[in-house]
Parts: structure tokens; C-alpha cells; sequence
């Protein structure tokens, strides 16, 4: 079956006197084949009632097209890997796209559940740091990423060390403030134990604080809070980017030592944790 452009064209041609060799020269089909087609009927077919078809459009040129290699290569070795993390790979080699078009390149390549909606509880500025300490496993060893995010910015501060010390836990607080510039007015923890003594506030009694934890909270002037026990979720702030640093900084990632651990830790959160998307 011929299309019904042609055989408009057949029409035409031969309703102004050309002959059929003519007429089958111009459309580069044989005489038997136009023989056929006339006598056939083709040409008593009402041409408005024919389907018209379209021709598919041309795929557009997306900016996310060079790098889809690289991100299946990606997503292959580790699968799990965040739009966000795979953003700033892409980025770095030269991808000038924005988030939702990798976003949902990575959807369809990978796709997963929907995520789960969140419902914050929101503090003033100023007011309020979650802090907490995550185990990691390293192949010299496990080490703990102690995390200080601002409750109101969202701000988040990292560094690792192989204790869960008081020592390690007043030391990285000391230059989390300086990095922030600031103190909160308060500190919540999850019953840490270089914070937390004891918590009979369940059963009627009291908080006993570590004293020499207490002094350095005066020192620096912030209230210590503590979550109930089993009741973490409280400190969602701080639970929350664990899992980020989990997916986006650490999984998939190579470390060669305990420093390189901390500079990557350190650049990261600066150049990606705290930036906003564009």
C-alpha cells in the first residue's frame, strides 16, 4: 500500500495529461506497479478518509546525554548512589545540566520507592545543635564520624576519630563552634555516654550529666538536652544526615588514611553538605 501523498502526486499528474511512463518516471516506481495501482482502484479511494501518518520527532540533544555512560558505570558499582552525589561527579566532568534533569535520568535508570514524607519540628535560629557520633567501617579499622548539625540552617559539621571519647567529643565540638562562628544555645544528644551518666526521668528521677561535661557546656555557654531513652527520633535533625553522609559522602567513595578521611569529610561538607542545590 502506497502512502496517500503518493498517491495524491499519482492523481495530480495524471488529471494534467502526463502519460503513464511519465507518471511512473517522476514517482521512481515501475509501470507494472502503477498499472497495478490504478486498476486496482487505488485511485477511486477517498483520500480524506486515508489515516494520515507522522513521522516520529527527532530525539532532542539533552545535556545530560554525554554522561549517561558514566552514570550507569556508576550506578553499577554502587548502586545505591544519591542524584545529589552523582550530580557533582557529572559536574566535575564537565556536566552543565541542572539537578532535576539528572534526577530523572537516575530515576529511570534506577528506580526506586517513594520516599516517605517528613514532618520536621522546627527551632528558631540560633537556638538549638543535634550532635551524635556514627559508626563507620574502614579497611584499617572502624572509626566514628561525630556529626553537629544547627537545628535552624541545617548546617552540618563532620569530622572522624577512631574513640567515642569525652575528650574526642569536647575537641570536635571546640572546632565545630569555630567553624560555625557561633555556639547554639543548646546542645541535644541521644544518650551518649560521654554526656549522659545516668536518665531516670522515666520513672520520676533525674538527668546526672557528666561534670566535666557540664563544665565545659558553661564554659562555652550552651544548656545540654538530652532525648529520652529510645526515643531518638526526637533528634531527627541530627539521625537524618547520618544517613546522608552514609549515601553521599562515604558509600562508594575511597580513603587512603585517617587524614585523607577527614580532608575529604571536611571538603565535602563545605563544597556540598552545605550548599543549597541551584
Amino acid at each position: 500500500m502506497y502512502g496517500r501523498e503518493r498517491r495524491v502526486l499519482l492523481r495530480h499528474y495524471l488529471e494534467q495529461g502526463l502519460s503513464k511512463t511519465e507518471v511512473a518516471r517522476s514517482l521512481g516506481i515501475s509501470r507494472g506497479t502503477l498499472y497495478h495501482w490504478i486498476h486496482g482502484g487505488q485511485l477511486d479511494r477517498d483520500l480524506d478518509n486515508a489515516p494520515v501518518s507522522y513521522k516520529p520527532r527527532p530525539a532532542m540533544a539533552r545535556k545530560i546525554d554525554p554522561f549517561r555512560e558514566m552514570i550507569q558505570v556508576h550506578l553499577a558499582e554502587y548502586p545505591r548512589l544519591s542524584a545529589t552525589r552523582l550530580l557533582h561527579e557529572v559536574r566535575a566532568a564537565g556536566y552543565a545540566g541542572g539537578y532535576t534533569q539528572l534526577k530523572d535520568y537516575v530515576r529511570e535508570v534506577r528506580p526506586g520507592p517513594p520516599a516517605d514524607p517528613v514532618v520536621r519540628f522546627e527551632t528558631p535560629p540560633g537556638l538549638q545543635g543535634q550532635v551524635d557520633f556514627a559508626e563507620f567501617r574502614l579497611p584499617w579499622g572502624k572509626r566514628y564520624a561525630l556529626l553537629v548539625v544547627l537545628g535552624y540552617s541545617r548546617l552540618l559539621w563532620l569530622q572522624y576519630y577512631p574513640r567515642q571519647t569525652l575528650s574526642v567529643l569536647m575537641r570536635g565540638l571546640d572546632e565545630a563552634f569555630m567553624a560555625f562562628g557561633g555556639v547554639p544555645a543548646e546542645l541535644l544528644f541521644d544518650q551518649m555516654k560521654a554526656v549522659i551518666i545516668d536518665d531516670q526521668r522515666e520513672v520520676g528521677g533525674k538527668l546526672l550529666e557528666n561534670i566535666e561535661f557540664v563544665r565545659f557546656a558553661a564554659h562555652w555557654g550552651f544548656r545540654i538536652r538530652a532525648c529520652r531513652p529510645y526515643r531518638a527520633k526526637t533528634k531527627g535533625k541530627v539521625e537524618r544526615p547520618i544517613g546522608y553522609v552514609r549515601e553521599s559522602f562515604f558509600y562508594g567513595r575511597k580513603f587512603l588514611n585517617d587524614a585523607d578521611l577527614n580532608q575529604q569529610a571536611l571538603s565535602w561538607s563545605t563544597r556540598n553538605a552545605n550548599l543549597r542545590l541551584p
